[in-house]
């Protein structure tokens, strides 16, 4: 008789529980895998993380549910299991990846990356700024990704809570625990969906990291978790299972456009697909996914994929910065996949497999936490006096504010930020602000925050600033006037999202519409003296700056109430980033300027539109910006720009003369 092949062997009709699961193995090893291939190549988000989640979500409850059935869950034994599990790596690499970010990143880095650091060692970098995540190159934090570990360690922090809370209740008054634990994950994935679908539809990069917007991935895999057991799967529907969920995961990312829409409604294809290969299980067929996921290479793979998440990031980041690349290439991305996983196998044999074997943590009751404090500590050493000094240095390289001369005649002298400042050191944190302003939030839309400065008395006059970042920017020049004249100055803002009846930055985006409308009605209901706005945006090289039909249709709005509008043209961006550049050639390297004729126009877009309404004055400060034939990163010895895009505030404050007599000219104050 020919012997049988063990996946031809027949499948138990019924449902089998089975504490060892290999199929789990493959499906971590795919959902990584994806993420590693999408962000190196492909430069989009999977659905990876969202699948990674619901099986966190899978296999962390049907732990507690098991350890639950007598009423009490021990906590410390869990929540040492997943220390022991995830600091070792976690850690390794933030050590290694803090001592490259001081070898490697470029001055003007060092705060955020410090930041950023101190926030992924604490899981709570998914609470800081967004807007950088969706980054795709060599400007990018370099411990971005360790968001998803943060909402991770936030998720097995309070689910072993959750959970022992259930058990003690239900023990009290005599409920199954299972079904107890069940009735309240139903809860919160419903709570949690419909949350995350709204905050998605609002404000959709705030939600990506919103831990309350996820916790239903992770329900959604304890649910699954639970009943799963219960049912009757034929093998026919487990094979097909299987292979759909395979495809669904492997397809999200190609067909969804994952940074734009998860983790709304959306994220259910992926914790859908990875439900559909957890629900097929063993087919014991050739013909199930199983056979692939269940194999040895790919519990293997399974094995490096915690590791590999760990230092894919910091290695495609690092390696676009070194070459001086926004994209890897295919031969690139094998290089960056090839070390990463390099790394990976280094990491998983040398660190997490001894400590995972050793008695370290285990042998007394707080081990444990120690454990972990001594895994820390190394990391909190480097990454704290790494801060102290710069923050020393930036103390010493920033000297007293210059007054910026016109473009057209600069002003020759020390390096930038020597005398004018800001150094290259503070500059990313050198946003406007007005300190001490009063803010309320609009009753129309959520998003919209109004926030006032503080006059001695009833104000001269009133000047509202709408619109996205650029315009920020001019509160640095507006403030100075303010407080000579006791102006109040009202700021509504929100990044990406000028000031138009559209969403000209990220077109058809529906909170950015609906946050336009609402400050278009806020500004009509105040009436100010003098709306301060944007009269174009994309001012980049191949002379791609445009006054969108969205901006003038506000402005006539604004016309039939009666509001003046000053539109300021917006600032050109160079393509790259000026502070690194000084950095790397110093202020007065041609290498750090752009030729004015491939920004600028000699007509500004704005003088060829029709129609344009009597409210609006237009003030041009493109000369403070670029001389005759080039536009440069330094100023009458004034760093202009904090990115490759957004002016600093040290430089505009420094304009603060130029727009007074504008705006007193053309408002006739």
């Amino acid at each position: 008789m020919t012997a049988q092949h063990p996946a031809d062997r027949p499948a138990p009709a019924g449902p089998v529980r089975r504490e060892h699961r290999p199929e789990l193995q493959g499906l971590r090893a795919l959902a990584v895998g994806l993420v590693v291939v999408y962000h190196v190549w492909l430069g989009r988000i999977s659905g990876g993380v969202d699948a990674l989640f619901l099986l966190s979500g899978f296999l962390v409850t049907g732990r507690l549910a098991g350890a639950a059935q007598g009423g009490r869950i021990e906590l410390g034994p869990l929540w040492g299991r997943s220390i022991r599990r995830l600091f070792p790596a976690a850690l390794t690499v933030l050590l290694a990846v803090t001592g490259l970010s001081i070898l490697l990143l470029p001055v003007d880095r060092w705060p955020r990356t410090g930041q950023d650091v101190f926030a992924a060692l604490f899981s709570v970098e998914n609470w800081r700024p967004a807007a950088g995540y969706f980054a795709q190159d060599d400007t990018a934090s370099v411990v971005q990704h360790y968001w998803s570990l943060s909402v991770l360690g936030q998720f097995l922090l309070v689910w072993p809570l959750l959970a022992a809370g259930v058990a003690f209740v239900a023990a009290r008054i005599r409920r199954p625990v299972r079904a107890s634990l069940a009735v309240v994950l139903a809860v919160v994935f419903a709570g949690s969906l419909a949350y995350s679908v709204h905050l998605t539809s609002a404000d959709q990069p705030a939600a990506y990291f919103d831990s309350l917007a996820r916790g239903w991935e992770f329900a959604l895999g304890g649910l699954l978790a639970l009943a799963i057991d219960a049912v009757s799967r034929p093998r026919g529907l487990r094979i097909v299972a299987g292979w759909a969920g395979v495809a669904g995961l492997v397809s999200c990312g190609l067909v969804l456009d994952a940074g734009r829409v998860f983790p709304g409604g959306a994220a259910l294809w992926p914790t859908l697909s990875a439900a559909l290969v957890i629900f097929a299980g063993a087919t014991g067929s050739r013909l199930g996914a199983d056979r692939v996921l269940g194999s040895r290479p790919a519990a293997y793979l399974g094995d490096l994929s915690y590791p590999l998440y760990l230092w894919h990031w910091p290695v495609l980041v690092f390696y676009l910065l070194v070459r001086h690349r926004e994209q890897v290439g295919p031969l690139g991305g094998l290089v960056v996949a090839g070390a990463s996983v390099v790394l990976a196998v280094l990491t998983r044999h040398l660190v997490e497999n001894p400590i995972r074997r050793s008695a370290l943590g285990t042998t007394t009751r707080w081990g444990t936490p120690r454990f972990a404090l001594v895994l820390m500590l190394p990391v909190l050493l480097v990454a704290g006096t790494w801060q102290v000094v710069d923050l020393r240095k930036a103390d010493l390289a920033t000297g007293p504010t210059a007054t910026a001369a016109p473009a057209t005649a600069p002003t020759t002298g020390p390096t930038a930020g020597s005398a004018g400042g800001p150094s290259v050191i503070a500059v990313p944190d050198d946003w406007a602000r007005i300190a001490d302003a009063d803010c309320v939030r609009s009753a129309l839309d959520a998003e919209l925050e109004m926030c006032s400065s503080r006059t001695t008395g009833p104000p001269a006059k009133r000047i509202v600033v709408v619109g996205d970042s650029h315009i920020q920017q001019y509160l640095a020049a507006l403030g100075p006037i303010a407080a000579k004249h006791d102006y109040q100055i009202t700021f509504m803002l929100k990044g990406a999202c000028p000031f138009s009846t559209t969403a000209d930055a990220m077109p058809g985006d529906p909170a950015c519409i609906a946050w336009n409308a609402a400050a278009e009605r806020e500004i009509t209901d105040r009436h100010p003296d003098a709306v301060l706005t944007l009269a174009s945006r994309d001012v980049r090289p191949g002379l791609t700056e445009q006054t969108p039909p969205g901006f003038v249709d506000q402005w006539k709005k604004l016309d039939q109430a009666g509001i003046p509008v000053f539109a300021v043209r917006d600032n050109p961006r160079l393509g790259f980033s000026p502070p690194e550049c000084i950095r790397a050639h110093g202020s007065e390297s041609s290498r750090c300027g752009v030729p004015r004729d491939q920004l600028l126009a000699g007509t500004p877009p704005y003088d060829k539109i029709a129609g344009i309404p009597a409210n609006v004055t237009f003030f041009d400060l493109s000369d403070y910006f670029c001389g005759r034939l080039e536009c440069r990163a330094v100023v009458g010895n004034v760093l202009v720009y904090m990115d490759d895009n957004h002016v600093t505030g040290t430089f505009m404050a420094t304009l603060a003369p130029v727009l007074e007599r504008a705006m007193t000219a053309a408002l006739g104050w």
